[in-house]
């Protein structure tokens, strides 16, 4: 676009029931941090000057996945490299996760948020 110029944020916004909750598990998840809070919002900062919004979604229905037949798809998901697959998924539990009973991959490891969002935390590789 022509109308950004640089250093202009961007970011992705995620639904949630209770975004101030599922954004408090992104940022300890992740270690970065809540950079704004209002009624209906929630704001995570990147290293990278980017954001994760999570707005409210009245109504909310968890994705399922894998996907099934008249059930709410995934419409997106995050995905995450980490060094230590085990320690990663026991952290991203013992915060709140849930482990998808289905792993399509050895190096990845689906799960889902407090929400029931689908997340990826995937084994760095050389």
């Amino acid at each position: 676009m022509r109308s950004r110029k640089p250093g202009m944020w961007w970011g992705a916004a995620v639904e949630a029931p209770d975004p101030p909750a599922l954004a408090r598990f992104y940022s300890d998840l992740l270690e970065w941090p809540l950079v704004h809070e209002e009624p209906g919002t929630a704001v995570v900062g990147t290293p990278g000057g980017s954001f994760l919004v999570f707005q409210q979604a009245d109504g909310y229905q968890p994705p399922v996945w894998p996907p099934e037949p008249g059930a709410q798809r995934p419409m997106t998901h995050l995905d995450f490299q980490v060094g230590d697959l085990a320690d990663a998924v026991a952290e991203a539990v013992a915060l709140g996760a849930v482990v998808a009973p289905d792993q399509p991959q050895e190096n990845v490891r689906v799960l889902f948020d407090p929400a029931g969002h689908p997340f990826c935390l995937c084994l760095e590789t050389d």
